[in-house]
């Protein structure tokens, strides 16, 4: 699929003797040409920009560009936002993070769930999203009002007693905001606006949950789109039966709804790292590691955010993902590098990031190029199946069927695997991976190479 336009490379500071904003400047530039990319970035480097780029559409119908001012729906990079608002309220002493829910919402029947179990993702609370898809009349829209009414109405058990486990939960971080409004006496939207928006100067962001319900409008707004594999062509989702939920859960606001643009974040994530709206110890508190996500991989939930060390260092983060959007807003502690991917085509904002990332810390890139299939030989892929696995942490399985390998790993759904040489093949599902094996003097299989949004890991086979 070709694309029209990019825009707006500015002027940024150089660092040390490498050209980084021309380094990541061609890996977008190749994103954008091969892998499809369709969104803005921002890359800075203690504050001051490094590379700020808007490619592609704002709205695929009518062929309207993005530019670096376009206001993107961030989806889950909401939560922090969310955790702000909390911690605001517990440092003006209008709440304790020990207060259970139904202080503040008695009607719900989740007893000895906490602020603190809510905003670390360990309340078991039931998914709403999913309850709401079998039991809620799609043709009306959803406040937060509604779905707690739901919860207590229908009396949806509780997935697990609270403290016993870490599961990402939309409801928490609802119920939050809602509670937000019970102690401040603010809408949720003005909460944010009068408390966080307007003190950190962030004069493009705004909670938009009004698009459906009343037709309000946003300037500069960079509508979701999602690929149709049928008609070949990006369409919102709003026409796709799968993704109805966009219509009628769009009032909900706590886990999602903050939109916003990439200068803004900056602002965001400049005022986190100097504590501009908490005191020192608070902010300290949201970044601290609360509740365990991944235990091998010594990944954190603090609050809002995600907290852990990867191969660059220690990180703080958070991704996002709603039918149309990926988004992602990363800092690396160390040489405090902030690295913002918004996308409005669901390209992978957290993988895009990674790869921007390995640029800054000097990793070799692959970049982004199409891919052309090829046939070969069906009799030889019998070579490639097995089990191969990176230390301890990921095992992936090559699999073969009806003359077709795929990468198979429990719990997703099986992804073809695409020839482009006899030892080479991409991803069917049009994401930029692809699996590079390699062959011992016999010509056995003892090892791949994931090359994931440019970046390469090794897995050795079993």
């Amino acid at each position: 699929m070709k694309k029209l336009f990019v825009l707006l490379l500015l002027p940024v500071a150089a660092l040390s003797q490498k050209n980084y904003s021309e380094l990541i400047d061609n890996y977008m530039q190749a994103n954008f040409t091969a892998a499809d990319f369709n969104g803005n970035v921002l890359v800075a480097k203690s504050g001051k920009l490094i590379y700020q780029k808007a490619f592609g559409y704002r709205n695929y119908n009518t062929k309207t560009l993005l530019d670096n001012n376009s206001v993107f729906e961030l989806a889950s990079v909401s939560k922090q936002f969310t955790a702000m608002g909390i911690l605001i309220l517990k440092e003006k002493g209008k709440l304790a993070l020990t207060d259970t829910l139904r202080k503040f919402l008695p009607d719900l029947p989740y007893s000895g769930v906490t602020i603190q179990n809510l905003l670390t993702h360990t309340s078991g609370l039931p998914d709403y999203m999913a309850a709401m898809d079998s039991s809620w009349d799609h043709k009306i829209i959803a406040f937060n009002d509604a779905m707690i009414h739901f919860l207590a109405s229908e009396k949806i058990p509780a997935n697990f007693d609270h403290d016993k486990k870490w599961e990402y939960s939309n409801t928490a971080y609802a119920i939050l905001a809602s509670i937000i409004e019970k102690v401040s006496g603010l809408s949720y939207k003005d909460y944010m606006r009068k408390n966080i928006f307007e003190p950190l100067g962030m004069n493009h962001s705004q909670v938009y949950n009004t698009r459906r319900s009343t037709k309000d409008t946003i300037a500069d707004y960079a509508y979701g789109f999602v690929y149709s594999d049928s008609l070949k062509r990006y369409i919102t989702p709003d026409s796709l039966k799968a993704d109805d939920f966009v219509i009628y859960l769009d009032g909900i606001v706590g886990d999602g709804t903050i939109n916003s643009t990439t200068g803004d974040l900056l602002k965001w994530d400049r005022a986190l790292k100097n504590h501009a709206l908490l005191n020192e110890a608070a902010q300290n508190q949201m970044f601290s590691p609360q509740s365990v996500m991944d235990t091998i991989n010594k990944v954190y939930y603090g609050y809002g955010v995600t907290v852990g060390k990867d191969q660059f260092g220690n990180f703080i983060s958070h991704s996002g993902g709603w039918p149309g959007y990926a988004t992602n807003l990363a800092r690396y502690i160390a040489k405090d590098f902030t690295i913002i991917i918004l996308s409005n085509n669901e390209s992978n904002a957290y993988n895009i990031g990674y790869a921007v990332a390995g640029i800054l810390f000097d990793a070799p890139v692959v970049l982004p190029y199409v891919h052309k299939e090829i046939i070969i030989d069906t009799n030889s892929l019998n070579r490639y199946t097995g089990s191969y696995h990176r230390d301890s942490t990921l095992r992936i399985n090559i699999i073969k069927k009806v003359d077709k390998l795929y990468r198979h790993r429990e719990g997703t759904t099986d992804v073809e695997l695409k020839p482009e040489s006899n030892t080479k093949f991409f991803y069917g599902d049009r994401t930029d991976r692809q699996i590079e094996f390699e062959t011992d003097q016999n010509g056995h299989v003892t090892k791949f190479w994931l090359i994931n949004c440019g970046l390469k890991t090794e897995f050795d086979k079993l």
